[in-house]
C-alpha cells in the first residue's frame, strides 16, 4: 500500500466529474494540506476563491458505480497558529424574532498552540478569559463526485457527501460514501480546529490542517446515504433541509443497514433502534441541513453486552 503526497496547484469549488489530480490504488494513502474555508493556506496566503475550496479530486483503481469508497480518517495536525470564526449566532438557528438582536457576524480570531494541541479566543470577550478548548479536528467538507454528471458546491451536500460539518469527522473515524462514478473522484477540505454541534454560527474554528486518509474500495457495496464508524459505534448520515427530512435519510439508511448487514428483521431493527439510538446535528447553517444516526457497537446483534 503506497502514501501519496497531494499538494494541489488549483482548488475546486464544487463536487463533480472533474480531471483527477491523483491516480492511486484501493487501499493507498494520501496526505495532503488543507486550505481554510475561505481560501487561505498555513502561510497566510490566500490561494482561492470561497466558499470551501477542495483538494482533489483523486480517482481511486477500481471503484465503480454500485461500490462503495471507504475514507479512513487516519491524522490530522494543525498547520499554523491561527483560526477563525464569525461573531454571531446564525440566524437559522434562533427564533425569528431574536434575529435582529443578534451581534454583527464578523471574523473572530482564535489562537491553536499546535505543541499544547489547545484552542483559545485571540481577544476573549468579557467572562471568556478562561475558555481554553481542546484541539479537536474534524473534517468540515469531504465527499465523492455525484452521479449524472452533478457539480454539487461546496456549501452544500446530498447522498454523495460535501460540506456536511459534523465534528465527529475526526482522526479515528471511517465513513463509507456511494460511488457514482469511476473512480469515485474523492475531494477533501474545509478543516476546522473544533466546533460545537449545529455549527451554529455558521463556522468551526476554521484553519489550514495536514491530513492523511486511507482510501478503500468495498467492492459490491450500495448505499444509499453514507455510512461509518468509530472505534465505539456505526452511524449513518442524512443531508437534506428541513431538517426532520436529514433525519429521515439517516433513519431509513440505519434501518436498511441493520437489516442488510447484521441480519435483523424490519420489526427487529425498529426494536433495537427505538431504544439506543442516537441523533446528532451535524449542521443547520448550510442549505442542507445534516442529521447523524448513530448506535453503540455493543448493542449490535452478535456483540457482548456490557
Amino acid at each position: 500500500m503506497a502514501v501519496h503526497r497531494l499538494d494541489p496547484e488549483a482548488w475546486p469549488n464544487v463536487l463533480g466529474t472533474l480531471p483527477p489530480v491523483r491516480r492511486v490504488a484501493s487501499g493507498d494513502t494520501v496526505v495532503t494540506e488543507t486550505l481554510d474555508a475561505a481560501g487561505v493556506d498555513a502561510s497566510g496566503r490566500t490561494r482561492a476563491v470561497p466558499p470551501n475550496p477542495m483538494n482533489g479530486p483523486v480517482f481511486v483503481e477500481g471503484a465503480e458505480p454500485g461500490d462503495a469508497l471507504r475514507v479512513e480518517i487516519l491524522r490530522m495536525d494543525p498547520a499554523r497558529d491561527s483560526g477563525w470564526t464569525r461573531g454571531a449566532l446564525s440566524a437559522t438557528a434562533v427564533d425569528p424574532e431574536a434575529v435582529r438582536e443578534l451581534p454583527p457576524r464578523d471574523l473572530v480570531g482564535w489562537v491553536i498552540d499546535r505543541d499544547a494541541r489547545t484552542v483559545r479566543l485571540e481577544r476573549p470577550e468579557p467572562g471568556l478569559a478562561h475558555l481554553v478548548l481542546p484541539f479537536a479536528p474534524m473534517i468540515g467538507c469531504f465527499g465523492v463526485a455525484p452521479p449524472q454528471g452533478q457539480a454539487i458546491g461546496t456549501a452544500s451536500s446530498d447522498r454523495n457527501g460535501g460540506n456536511m460539518d459534523w465534528r465527529g469527522f475526526g482522526p479515528g473515524c471511517s465513513v463509507s460514501f456511494p460511488v457514482s462514478v469511476p473512480g469515485a473522484l474523492f475531494f477533501l477540505g474545509d478543516c476546522h480546529a473544533c466546533q460545537g454541534d449545529g455549527e451554529i454560527v455558521g463556522t468551526g474554528v476554521e484553519t489550514a490542517c495536514e491530513v492523511e486518509v486511507r482510501l478503500t474500495v468495498e467492492k459490491g457495496r450500495r448505499l444509499g446515504w453514507p455510512r461509518g464508524e468509530t472505534a465505539s459505534r456505526i452511524f449513518t448520515v442524512g443531508n437534506a433541509r428541513p431538517l426532520d427530512q436529514a433525519l429521515q435519510h439517516a433513519t431509513t439508511e440505519m434501518a436498511a443497514w441493520l437489516v442488510g448487514d447484521y441480519g435483523l428483521t424490519p420489526a427487529g431493527a425498529a426494536h433495537l433502534m427505538g431504544q439506543v439510538v442516537r441523533y446528532e446535528v451535524g449542521n443547520v447553517f448550510n442549505p442542507a441541513y445534516t442529521m447523524i444516526c448513530s448506535i453503540e457497537k455493543r448493542w449490535l446483534p452478535g456483540r457482548a453486552q456490557v
